[in-house]
């Protein structure tokens, strides 16, 4: 086996030879190893709560108040935050998008997943960051988004043309989660 490879236990009947970047791109929580983890946002949530709960316990309890909210308020505040930060989980839509793009209209059966991948990603990481917004509303910006992550990835990727419609797909399906 390949030095840079490992396995990992997929189910109990069998095992998938995943790269290290596979296993970074699915969010692995560094201790349990299951995907989807949230570091950032669960960082995020802890500090901002942590800190406020801090000030209000300090203000009516004390010394003893300030550490006990620290610590109630950070972890309530880091559990909202790795909610907020899931909002859309990047593992489960590539998943999907891996196993469901070829039963889209817009599929050429002479592509590959890889050749829609980063048009889907587009879309449901724009979604994310833009759910006040309709799809036409931010399309320019995911273009120049598609455009600049291909080129900075050294691949001539789909032209938009093409692209825009799995984007879109990824968009709706990402707004269609999140508001079951």
């Amino acid at each position: 086996m390949n030095s840079n490879r490992s396995v990992v236990k997929t189910d109990m009947n069998s095992d998938k030879d995943m790269s290290e970047t596979d296993k970074n791109d699915a969010n692995r929580d560094p201790i349990s190893n299951e995907p989807g983890a949230h570091p950032v946002g669960t960082g995020v949530g802890a500090a901002g709560a942590g800190t406020a709960a801090t000030l209000i316990g300090a203000a009516v309890g004390g010394p003893v108040g300030g550490v006990v909210g620290a610590v109630v308020g950070s972890v309530i505040g880091g559990l909202a935050g790795k909610v907020t930060a899931e909002s859309v989980n990047p593992t489960f839509e590539d998943n999907h998008w891996r196993e469901s793009y070829t039963s889209r209209s817009y599929a050429d059966p002479n592509l590959q997943y890889d050749d829609y991948q980063s048009a889907y990603r587009i879309g449901y990481e724009g979604y994310d960051r833009s759910t006040d917004q309709n799809f036409y509303e931010v399309e320019p910006q995911l273009k120049r988004e598609y455009e600049t992550h291909c080129a900075q990835h050294g691949r001539a990727g789909l032209p938009w043309d093409k692209a825009k419609h799995a984007v879109q797909d990824a968009w709706d399906k990402a707004h269609a989660d999140v508001r079951q």
